[in-house]
């Protein structure tokens, strides 16, 4: 179920707020609280009942027209994105000293967009875990409070040699940010350390340096870093970095999972089956189980109630298959044939085939209802390759079917 979060969006022009509110519904995870002057949002702020994930306001209403409803927000310390009809170099300071998440000029439909990408981002950034290498602890809590305020969770490292073995044990961090000039490891050498290991390929990683000559950006970037800051750096600066770098790794990932993962069901394809299954064969051998599933009379649903319900039965199966193997490796191997790799014991993975197997006789999937089986091949012999594990586990399926269907047959 999608937690919903309650925007908090203060404007005195009705188009204003009929757009923004009509662009916050198009999110089916927030629900936009209006106002349309500062008494009012300020009757909803002291609501102890109601909690705001952040705020848009109108920088200047008719009952506060030197933003103080800015100074409510964030005393409420509720992230807030500043709407404006103009701004300037003393007024953008002031918003961003304050602690402002963005200021945005009410000047196109774009700029509503870029309010909504604003909020949108934030509630992403909850679930990113950005690791700060910096041996000075006032520079650390500056960039930890800067982070913060966009929602990420931070930890902190005071060396580069702790930051490398923070890295090692959490594989959740998606963004690194070091500092050069730190003790033990320093950030240009951490970086190369990092950039040789494939496991930190996809992490983000961004310098810092308050010294060094004009050419440190460049081999701090040739090492392997994504981007690179001269302190002292405005906040507005930093925080553009981080987005826009973070938001470069997500397209890569999803141009990756476009090639690796089948769309209708979101299991792992075949492709990826043979590049990081047999990598996988190779990490955990001799100790593999592979097993093949099958639905049974799977033509039969198509040809007694279309393909678009076939379409919708091999997309509930593959959910299915997600939540019934949690740890392993799961694939859509062609058709309606599935994979599974494990390298739990040939009991375990035995466990969860029998469960998955109950599940579908008894589940009516589709709003069609439909009641199907599956026929499951399984290998956990050692076996010298993954094809080989394949061809056995192929071989089983086939005598699944042969006796009948609906049961699993090992190799065991």
């Amino acid at each position: 179920m999608v937690t919903r979060l309650k925007i908090l969006v203060v404007e005195d022009s009705p188009v204003v707020l009929k757009v923004l509110n009509h662009l916050l519904l198009q999110n089916p995870t927030f629900i936009p609280v209006l106002c349309d002057c500062y008494k009012e949002a300020e009757s909803k702020l002291n609501n102890l009942e109601e909690v705001f994930f952040a705020a848009i306001v109108d920088l200047n209403l008719p009952d506060a027209e030197n933003g103080e409803i800015v100074d409510l927000v964030l005393s409420h310390k509720i992230p807030c994105v500043v709407l404006t009809g103009n701004i300037n170099d003393s007024l953008r300071l002031s918003l961003l000293n304050k602690g402002v998440l963005d200021y945005i000029i009410k000047d196109s439909r774009y700029s509503f967009n870029h309010v909504i990408k604003v909020i949108e981002r934030l509630n992403k950034n909850q679930g990113i875990k950005v690791l700060v290498a910096e041996d000075s602890s006032t520079s650390r809590l500056f960039i930890k409070i800067l982070l913060e305020q966009y929602r990420f969770k931070v930890i902190e490292a005071e060396n580069g040699q702790e930051a490398l073995a923070k890295l090692e044990a959490d594989s959740d961090i998606s963004m690194l940010i070091t500092d050069h000039n730190m003790p033990l490891v320093n950030g240009y050498d951490l970086v190369r350390m990092l950039r040789h290991n494939s496991r930190f390929q996809d992490l983000v990683i961004i310098g810092l340096s308050a010294e060094g000559d004009n050419a440190l950006s460049a081999k701090f970037i040739k090492a392997g870093a994504n981007d690179f800051l001269k302190k002292p750096f405005y906040h507005e600066e930093f925080h553009c970095r981080v987005i826009h770098n973070l938001e470069a790794q997500e397209m890569l990932e999803t141009i990756r999972d476009l090639a690796n993962i089948d769309p209708l069901t979101k299991l792992k394809n075949r492709r990826y089956l043979f590049d990081e299954g047999e990598r996988f064969f190779r990490k955990n051998s001799p100790n593999v189980s592979l097993a093949m599933l099958d639905l049974d009379n799977f033509k039969r649903v198509n040809d007694t109630y279309g393909h678009v319900v076939g379409d919708q039965l091999l997309e509930a199966v593959g959910s299915e298959i997600k939540a019934s193997f949690p740890d392993v490796l799961a694939f859509r191997f062609g058709g309606e044939e599935f994979c599974i790799i494990a390298s739990v014991g040939e009991q375990e993975l035995q466990g969860l085939l029998n469960s998955f197997s109950l599940k579908m006789r008894s589940k009516e999937l589709t709003e069609a209802k439909v009641l199907i089986t599956c026929s499951v091949g399984v290998c956990c012999r050692p076996v010298t390759s993954l094809e080989e594990s394949i061809r056995i586990a192929d071989a089983n399926l086939y005598e699944a079917k042969r006796l009948g269907r609906d049961q699993i047959v090992s190799d065991a």
